[in-house]
């Protein structure tokens, strides 16, 4: 954030209009600004090296290089800016392969400006707006290979899911926090994991930010992810 405590976003879509629209509404707030136009996922990277914002509002389908790309070159740099991917369908391919990159969100293109402001905040903060439930289903669809296709009909930069494979930095976990691992990826929220094991949201945050700090993971959203494609969490799992 910059000195003043404002969250600077950096806008990324090839249709000027949706700019605009956006630029209005996250203007409108006091603690926002937009500190940055791209037309392409090329220009959003260079901004983003440039300009070093809190957050981008990452499309999908741009010119040059698309917005799977973009993020993944983002997050792959060290930025620590914080990418919201933009799609159409909320089970959408590329809203998966946004998160696959390092996204920490995905949002509806018609999201209700309230949630865009609510959202562009959270993020900021380091945490996931991904409602997690929504995430499951999405890892479900196309980490274990149970959907064929996507609600947008498209064909995506997503490949087909590989087997999973057990990371050996999930022995750096200890049992309480591979515990809350799972309930993670189960898409319960703190206060819900706080009240399945008895303890206090504070103790569940601190759980979660080592869990991330162990596994180098950005957030909470990564460590769902994480959680199917390291095998964490199976099919054959009976809570799931």
């Amino acid at each position: 954030m910059s000195e003043t405590g404002q969250v600077r976003v950096l806008l990324a879509d090839d249709q000027p209009l949706l700019r605009m629209g956006f630029r209005l509404i996250l203007e409108g707030e006091d603690d926002l600004e937009v500190v940055g136009e791209a037309s392409d996922g090329a220009e959003a990277v260079r901004q983003v090296r440039e300009l070093e914002p809190d957050v981008v509002l990452m499309d999908v389908r741009m010119p040059v290089v698309d917005g799977i790309e973009a993020t993944r070159a983002i997050t792959g740099s060290g930025s620590r800016s914080r990418i919201i991917i933009l799609t159409t369908f909320d089970l959408d391919e590329y809203a998966f392969a946004g998160l696959q990159a390092g996204a920490s969100a995905f949002l509806l293109k018609d999201v209700a400006p309230t949630e865009l402001v609510q959202a562009v905040r959270v993020v900021a903060s380091g945490d996931a707006v991904v409602a997690p439930r929504v995430t499951q289903r999405l890892l479900d669809t196309y980490v274990r290979g149970d959907g064929a296709g996507a609600a947008s009909g498209d064909t995506a930069p997503v490949a087909p899911a590989a087997p999973a494979h057990r990371d050996p930095l999930l022995e750096d976990l200890t049992p309480r926090e591979t515990e809350m691992l799972e309930a993670m990826a189960e898409g319960l929220s703190n206060a819900e994991i706080a009240h399945r094991y008895f303890l206090s949201e504070a103790t569940v945050k601190t759980h979660v930010r080592r869990i991330l700090t162990k596994l180098h993971l950005r957030d909470r959203v990564q460590a769902v992810v994480y959680a199917y494609e390291t095998g964490l969490v199976t099919p054959s799992n009976p809570d799931y």
